[in-house]
């Protein structure tokens, strides 16, 4: 059978809902045979409204469409509609206490998963300080640019060690602007395979990169056969911006 691909999956929803449900409401069953009809309902399979897949619902779930279309006042299909959240789209809040236990997990361990991560704040966390889902917690790591690390193997070199303590002594956030212009970052990447020239050389070319720091778009990226200020202010003149600050990488 072929997928009707309508504009809201919500809408889609509703009508699988209701065609389930809906009988009960034309036809109510007898005192004391709800459950039994709905128990019936939910060993079958339906087709999934998105997929098309085969699914089943359980008996609480059945139940729950049940009522919200049995009271619905106008429209029961439309009372079948998922509902949307109040806060789609927004960044929930952590508080204090939880950033600074997530900050001290990740400096310790930068090894860890999220799931790592959100298991020992839950063991962490004190009873009065309200326990963030696992889903705000991985959003909040991402957006403070917390990702897992991988671990070396051996004893680090003095290097590395350094590097790591100058990491830890600054503040590390995902962007430092609050709006897109505001700041740019610019650096040359030296190419991994030689290319070869009209005049029969091989060289590495190197492609100037221009970020923008609050979206992360590449404003503007173009190769070039050396790292001099002629080819940098090059690549500046094509990047035609006005009035955003620049730092170089």
């Amino acid at each position: 059978m072929a997928i009707r691909h309508d504009p809201l999956d919500r809408d889609r929803w509703a009508r699988l809902r209701f065609s389930i449900i809906g009988h009960l409401l034309a036809a109510p069953p007898q005192t004391g045979e709800l459950r039994a009809t709905l128990l019936a309902l939910s060993s079958k399979t339906w087709q999934h409204p998105t997929t098309g897949l085969p699914v089943t619902f359980g008996l609480s779930t059945l139940e729950r469409w049940f009522y919200a279309a049995r009271h619905a006042s106008l429209d029961p299909v439309a009372a079948l509609k998922t509902r949307v959240r109040s806060d789609l789209g927004q960044q929930r809040v952590l508080a204090a206490t939880v950033i600074d236990a997530l900050t001290a997990q990740y400096r310790d361990h930068p090894g860890w998963s999220c799931q790592l991560h959100y298991d020992n704040l839950r063991a962490a966390l004190a009873d009065d300080v309200p326990l963030p889902s696992y889903t705000t917690v991985r959003r909040y790591l991402k957006a403070q640019g917390m990702f897992r690390k991988a671990l070396p193997r051996g004893k680090l070199r003095p290097g590395q060690v350094a590097a790591e303590v100058h990491r830890q002594s600054r503040e590390t956030r995902s962007f430092e602007v609050d709006h897109v212009g505001g700041l740019l970052h610019l650096d040359f990447h030296h190419g991994s395979r030689k290319v070869l020239t009209r005049a029969g050389a091989w060289v590495k070319p190197m492609a100037l990169a221009i970020l923008d720091d609050r979206s992360r778009l590449a404003c503007h990226v173009q190769w070039y056969l050396d790292e001099t200020t002629e080819s940098l202010v090059h690549g500046l003149s094509h990047k035609r911006s006005s009035g955003a600050a620049w730092r170089g990488g």
